[in-house]
């Protein structure tokens, strides 16, 4: 299936991640419009689309030109009707299932030509999400980016047990065409992969710091200074395939006993909660953070994805 590039892209949303689709997307040169519940919130999304391409512009990735070229093809309404004439809806508006079958069902009112319709969440599952729709069930799945969108190329894409191999396949390669890195997960499971991979190696991470056995800082030490770096350039199973599954085989028998397997939030993460010390948003977590601390956290946060970006800009 070759992609369109006329093809209309609708977004239900106007925060982060769909302002950062809209980045993405009309950076990719499609044509895309953005919903939401009220004038403040389009707003607030057309800010957060212009801080995008603010720091583009500085790093010399856009130019003031490309950036204008690219801000024609985003329009904003709070009319669902606007989306009317969509291919692809993408909706991503705030992680509450009922809000989102609301969404669902005047996507379906007013959205005749549409494809397909991705929810971009990362907590619930398409086949729980699904049913909010009636006739558009066969070509709902859900699209999982990650923070910021418009620059983490990876994608995870989930059907439910309804949805259409040409939906799935439309879908994915309209993102292949963003440059994105595209997975079709294969069997619906909660937190899909990365963030099953992530919380895995977080769950053993807070064990560690109850246990005592180490600080926080000094854990996010270890790992940036040994096995994350490597994982930036080999792959996982790739890494163990070269020294052998003998090894390896030895290796979990011994170890795997010993490894934490909780099944509820860390009490180091409860504590927390309890002091109100839920992070960066009030100055304290595990770190203590201000201003400068925050700022600086950002551009480490981002750097690793810099070299990544890929658009086909118009």
């Amino acid at each position: 299936m070759a992609i369109d590039k006329n093809i209309r892209i609708g977004i239900a949303g106007a925060g982060t991640i769909a302002s950062s689709f809209a980045a993405l997307f009309s950076g990719n040169g499609y044509k895309t419009t953005l919903i939401d519940i009220n004038e403040e919130a389009i707003k607030r999304g057309q800010d957060l689309y212009a801080r995008i391409f603010d720091t583009l512009e500085e790093r010399q990735l856009v130019t003031k030109e490309q950036r204008e070229q690219c801000a024609a093809l985003v329009s904003y309404s709070t009319r669902y009707e606007d989306l009317g004439d969509a291919d692809i809806v993408f909706e991503a508006v705030f992680e509450d299932a009922a809000i989102k079958k609301e969404v669902y069902k005047k996507i379906e009112a007013h959205c005749p030509k549409i494809r397909a319709l991705a929810s971009s969440t990362s907590v619930f599952s398409p086949d729980d999400l699904k049913d909010g729709l009636e006739k558009y069930r066969a070509i709902f799945m859900v699209v999982h980016p990650f923070n910021p969108a418009h620059l983490i190329p990876l994608v995870e894409l989930v059907g439910s047990d309804e949805t259409s191999v040409e939906a799935m396949r439309l879908v994915k390669e309209f993102l292949d065409s963003c440059g994105r890195k595209t997975v079709v997960i294969k069997k619906c499971l909660p937190g899909f992969i990365a963030n099953r991979l992530h919380h895995a190696l977080l769950r053993e991470a807070f064990y560690l710091v109850q246990e005592g056995v180490a600080l926080p800082a000094e854990i996010d030490m270890v790992l940036s200074n040994s096995i994350m770096p490597r994982y930036t350039k080999v792959g996982i199973f790739e890494h163990h395939d070269a020294y052998g599954m003998d090894m390896l085989e030895n290796l979990q028998n011994y170890l795997y006993p010993y490894l934490h397997n909780g099944t509820s939030a860390s009490p180091v993460v409860i504590e927390a909660v309890k002091q109100g010390n839920l992070g960066q948003k009030t100055g304290k977590g595990l770190h203590a953070w201000d201003e400068k601390s925050i700022a600086d956290f950002r551009n480490r946060a981002f750097e690793p994805y810099w070299h990544l970006f890929n658009w086909n800009l118009p």
